[in-house]
């Protein structure tokens, strides 16, 4: 075990069977996911508030990755989802490692000819689709720590499926706040029994190549994708931009999603999280706002995600795989519900939420940022509901019965 900065590396052998300290922790709970990755050798990097409540746990060899938070010290809530099955069998694979995370930072764009997932001429399906290794397997580098921040950097080169390269810096920031910074955030005090976290992600990307980057050689882009565990009662709700005259939404990812699982009513977008059907939405520039929120009616746990949308014209990358009509007609939000897939097969389940930046434009040395928020809230439900209400400007209630019989 090694102390820098305040800033807690918690070593493989710190604590084996699910004891932190001495103590031993239930599974759902921080402390038992932190015992769980040093069992198996994954260090681990903590940001902690003053009074030691508040904790995000990071993995450097992981991108710098939030695997979870907790607004309950070692004994409360574990609130990422985090693959046990996949860690424990301990074998590397050549296409994806899905870990799980709460947030994991990746680059876009998924598909199409400026894909950095599929080589060039191959066909975009799912038995040539490799994640980058900078993106799933490499460590990045400490820059800097504090007790409540830490700096990770990365130096690479990627190619795209139009055999375009990209030298690429990147910095991702991840600072956890003390509560009066919520209400900064979201713009309302927080009621005084609730049980709150708020972290941000700063992730930046930088043009470290001889040649600009143009929508002709193809666009990076940050992409955040944040993975939870899903329940019967947990439901997704982003908010859209009514007067919007394109199309509000992409639901055809992995075909229609069914109306019972995905309703639209009055400027928000309701998606029923179950883990039990492989389904996902998107929201384009223009029709997603800046927000959005998912709640656990059983577990009364609200988590809200905020996030940057630049104003003016914007190219947002497409990740849709295959041929692509429009490379730049990409999503500024989505989600995603874990399921059987056609062979019966679940990876979780888990569910996401994903934020992106638009393609970055970059001269040599010029740079784009995106920020995330992301905020966990524990309380009542008429606790909650205040919140909700004056955020979001709907009835929790709302939420919470929209897909329950």
């Amino acid at each position: 075990m090694k102390s820098h900065n305040n800033i807690l590396f918690v070593a493989a052998a710190a604590a084996l069977c699910g004891c932190t300290g001495g103590a031993s922790y239930e599974m759902g709970t921080y402390g038992y996911d932190l015992d769980f990755l040093a069992k198996h050798e994954i260090p681990t990097v903590e940001l902690a508030s003053a009074d030691g409540q508040s904790k995000v746990m990071l993995a450097p060899s992981m991108q710098g990755r939030v695997m979870t938070s907790t607004t309950g010290g070692d004994g409360g809530a574990s609130y990422g989802w985090i693959n046990y099955k996949f860690i424990e069998a301990g074998e590397l694979s050549t296409f994806f490692n899905p870990y799980g995370g709460e947030e994991r930072f990746w680059i876009g764009p998924e598909g199409g000819p400026n894909s950095y997932y599929f080589k060039k001429g191959v066909e975009q399906i799912y038995d040539n689709w490799v994640v980058p290794a900078v993106i799933d397997t490499e460590s990045y580098d400490i820059e800097s720590q504090a007790q409540d921040k830490v700096v990770f950097t990365k130096h690479t080169e990627m190619v795209n499926a139009s055999d375009n390269a990209f030298k690429i810096g990147i910095r991702r920031a991840v600072t956890l706040y003390e509560a009066e910074k919520i209400a900064e955030i979201i713009g309302i005090e927080v009621p005084a029994g609730v049980k709150s976290l708020a972290y941000s992600t700063e992730n930046t990307l930088t043009n470290e190549g001889e040649n600009a980057w143009t929508k002709e050689t193809g666009l990076p882009s940050v992409w955040l994708l944040g993975s939870f565990t899903p329940t019967p009662t947990t439901t997704v709700f982003i908010p859209y931009n009514k007067d919007f005259e394109g199309r509000l939404i992409n639901d055809e990812y992995f075909g229609k999603v069914p109306a019972e699982r995905l309703v639209l009513e009055d400027g928000m977008v309701y998606f029923k999280i179950d883990g039990e059907y492989r389904s996902k939405i998107g929201l384009p520039d223009g029709s997603a706002k800046d927000i959005c929120g998912s709640y656990d009616s059983e577990k009364h746990v609200l988590n809200i995600l905020k996030y940057t949308v630049p104003e003016g014209e914007k190219d947002y990358v497409n990740g849709q795989w295959g041929p692509q009509e429009n490379c730049f007609g990409g999503d500024v939000i989505n989600s995603y519900n874990d399921g059987p897939t056609d062979t019966g097969f679940v990876m979780g389940p888990f569910y996401e939420i994903e934020t992106s930046s638009p393609g970055a434009t970059l001269a040599p040395g010029e740079s784009l940022t995106h920020v995330q928020y992301t905020m966990h809230f524990e309380g009542s439900e008429e606790e909650l509901a205040s919140i909700v209400k004056a955020v979001f400007g709907v009835e929790l209630e709302a939420i919470s019965t929209r897909f329950q019989k």
